[in-house]
């Protein structure tokens, strides 16, 4: 049986009391350190590290650190939210432990990032499920199915009006008033774009002529930095549309919208409904390289077809000797049965059994 957050929490809270009342004597003061397994579960490494990349992933690893470093307070961990272009860039130049992505490495990435490791490949570990909401603010309709063909022609500019017939067609019980659509792409490089691309690619084939990749395509959007900004663009605009991960939609109270995926009836967003999608992920890395590739177009009963995995970007072999200890511990945890739980109380879904146990296992292995 799992344990509410609550109580997970709270043993983990409880964990770091007992070890700073003990501190509090003049004898016999205990240091968390990797030998050290604390009452959580976690096997505790000292030191700090840095980490940088996907907005997308922020929320799920604000709730890591901070559950680790409850549970390990020889422990620092900072990562900075600043894009998965930015991340993978950092981690290449060799300033960070490990790069959060919202796609894993591509061709020219690939080379580069092991020239960083030296002694090894860097790898792509799947760590994050993260459902990418179709985000909106329209006052009195609370609820609104999009298909990939309306959200390719809003994307680029070809639907401008909430009434448009395609959009009535897909509501026709809804009262869409006849004002202008506000459409919201990120303006940095972005893996959310990326993937939301990829399912305009894969399931609008017609409509998206654009591509895919980091950086949005899509002609004549506005655009805002990083998740937050598009999340807080689209709070303050009415009439606004964007893509944003799931979490953040969550947190700020958006209506989201259901999508229309040729199955018998639209999709809600759900941790259990984007974990359907990536339960029919197949592996396309090698080794210990546990790249997905996603079904974008499917129409399986319940599968939310808008998904992103992210992944944690890191050296098989390679990483600094001062940070291997806590990279190795840090990780272990967050693809544990118990760091995955976690996500489900943030807007996030665990990766499925499958996977999980794999990447558990490649985490094992570093060096």
């Amino acid at each position: 049986m799992k344990l509410s957050r609550t109580a997970r929490l709270t043993g983990l809270a409880l964990s770091s009391t007992l070890l700073l009342a003990a501190c509090g004597t003049d004898e016999q003061r205990p240091v968390a350190s990797a030998e050290d397994t604390v009452d959580s579960g976690i096997t505790c490494a000292e030191g700090g590290l840095t980490a940088a990349g996907s907005s997308a992933q922020k929320n799920a690893v604000d709730e890591w650190v901070k559950a680790y470093q409850g549970a390990c307070p020889g422990a620092t961990i900072n990562y900075q939210s600043a894009g998965s272009g930015a991340g993978i860039e950092q981690f290449i130049a060799g300033t960070t432990a490990f790069a959060g992505s919202d796609s894993a490495l591509k061709d020219d990435e690939v080379a580069q990032a092991a020239a960083r490791c030296k002694t090894g490949p860097a790898i792509n570990l799947p760590m994050v499920i993260g459902p990418v909401a179709i985000a909106y603010n329209l006052d009195g309709v609370d609820e609104l199915v999009l298909d990939a063909p309306a959200l390719a022609k809003i994307f680029s500019g070809r639907i401008t009006t909430w009434d448009d017939a395609a959009l009535q067609a897909l509501n026709p019980d809804a009262s869409l008033p006849s004002s202008r659509i506000q459409p919201f792409v990120r303006s940095d490089e972005s893996g959310t774009s990326d993937n939301v691309q990829k399912y305009l690619e894969a399931a609008a084939p017609a409509e998206w002529t654009f591509g895919d990749g980091k950086k949005f395509n899509g002609p004549g959007n506005q655009s805002a930095a990083k998740s937050d900004g598009v999340t807080q663009a689209v709070i303050s605009t009415p009439g606004a549309v964007t893509y944003v991960e799931g979490s953040f939609a969550e947190n700020a109270g958006l209506s989201v919208a259901k999508i229309s995926t040729g199955a018998s009836e639209p999709v809600e967003l759900t941790g259990e409904t984007a974990g359907e999608a990536v339960e029919a992920a197949t592996v396309t890395g090698t080794g210990n390289d546990l790249s997905l590739k996603l079904d974008y177009a499917t129409k399986d009963e319940g599968a939310y077809p808008i998904v992103l995995v992210t992944y944690e970007i890191v050296c098989e072999k390679g990483t600094p000797a001062d940070q291997l200890e806590l990279l190795t511990s840090f990780l272990s945890f967050t693809s544990s049965d118990e760091g995955q739980d976690l996500l489900e109380d943030v807007g996030y879904a665990p990766l499925p059994s499958s996977i999980r146990k794999k990447v558990e296992a490649a985490v094992a292995v570093l060096s």
